[in-house]
């Protein structure tokens, strides 16, 4: 039987880890993916929709993504939308589909992002801490209140400092992942 406390923790902690995923794959390598242009709205309509509502998204090589309007008339609007974005990639359109380049990335860029993917591995492993401290405060209280022994609180302490290096280690392994992946040229 799991505890209540421990189960919450640990669906945190596994939300924490779907969330580094997605905002890993906004980090730009040097090959074409469609994740790059998530966070892209586009004005369409009257209102800002998702790049990937508005026209069909695809990678036909590794370096090329290519951003092909359902409405040729929302072109030029698609067009801005990407250069106000901050990916850092120039379109250019021949009046019915835009080619987005993959530039080669500089070995400055890619230790730069390395940084980057640290920097957010770091982040998401203090949220994962951070839940293992409110755990452990919800344990400390059910003790001080007489709900469990102090047996049952050391118990569960270590279950949960278990699962905190659980996924520490899967933090540390999807970072490796990513930063193998961008220093490969």
């Amino acid at each position: 039987m799991g505890n209540p406390i421990v189960d919450e923790a640990k669906s945190k902690m596994v939300a924490r880890i779907d969330a580094l995923k997605r905002d890993l794959t906004k980090i730009r390598t040097g090959r074409a993916s469609i994740a790059l242009l998530d966070g892209i709205r586009v004005d369409a309509y009257g209102s800002k929709m998702p790049l990937n509502q508005v026209a069909a998204l695809t990678v036909p090589e590794s370096r090329m993504i290519v951003v092909q309007p359902w409405d040729p008339q929302m072109l030029p609007m698609i067009e801005k939308a990407i250069l106000a974005s901050d990916i850092g990639l120039t379109p250019s359109s021949d009046g019915k589909v835009i080619r987005l380049p993959i530039p080669q990335l500089t070995e400055e860029r890619r230790k730069e992002l390395v940084k980057q993917v640290k920097k957010i591995a770091e982040e998401f492993k203090v949220g994962v801490r951070g839940d293992r401290h409110k755990a452990n405060d919800v344990f400390k209280k059910q003790k001080s209140d007489k709900e469990i022994s102090e047996d049952d609180q050391t118990r569960l302490q270590d279950e949960v400092q278990k699962l905190t290096d659980d996924f520490i280690k899967q933090i540390d392994a999807i970072a490796a992942g990513k930063e193998k992946e961008v220093m490969e040229v």
